[in-house]
C-alpha cells in the first residue's frame, strides 16, 4: 500500500507540477479592457472580449479588476480572437472561478453583448 501511494504521488507531480509552473500570470492592469499578461518567456497584451466600459466608469472598473486580480495572480486565457494585433480573450482566475468580463457586468460597468 504504501509503495502504491509512493508511485501515486510521484505521478501526480510529474503531471501536475508543469502545470502550476507554467501558468500566465497578471504583469500590469492597464485599463478595464486591456491587460498585460506573462510567463517565462514573454510578454502578451489582451483586449477583455466584449467588454466596453463607459468613461464615467473607466476609474472604478479598472480598480475593481486590480482588486480582485492583484500583479502576480495567475491566470487562464480562453482566447476568442485578433482586433488591431490585441489578443480578445476572456481572463479566468486558475481555479476558474472568476472571470474579469462577468466581474465588469454584475458590477455594471458593462453590458454583456456578445455569446460566451
Amino acid at each position: 500500500m504504501k509503495k502504491l501511494s509512493k508511485i501515486l504521488i510521484i505521478v501526480c507531480l510529474i503531471f501536475l507540477n508543469p502545470v502550476l509552473v507554467n501558468s500566465a500570470e497578471i504583469l500590469q492592469i492597464k485599463s478595464s479592457n486591456t491587460i498585460l499578461v506573462g510567463d517565462q518567456n514573454r510578454n502578451l497584451t489582451i483586449g477583455l472580449f466584449c467588454v466596453d466600459v463607459n468613461e464615467n466608469d473607466e476609474l472604478e472598473a479598472t480598480n475593481l479588476l486590480k482588486t480582485e486580480f492583484p500583479r502576480g495572480s495567475k491566470v487562464k486565457i480562453k482566447p476568442f480572437g485578433f482586433k488591431e494585433n490585441v489578443l480578445l480573450a476572456k481572463v479566468f482566475n486558475i481555479k476558474g472561478t472568476k472571470e474579469m468580463t462577468e466581474l465588469l457586468v454584475a458590477k455594471d460597468f458593462t453590458n454583456k453583448i456578445c455569446p460566451s
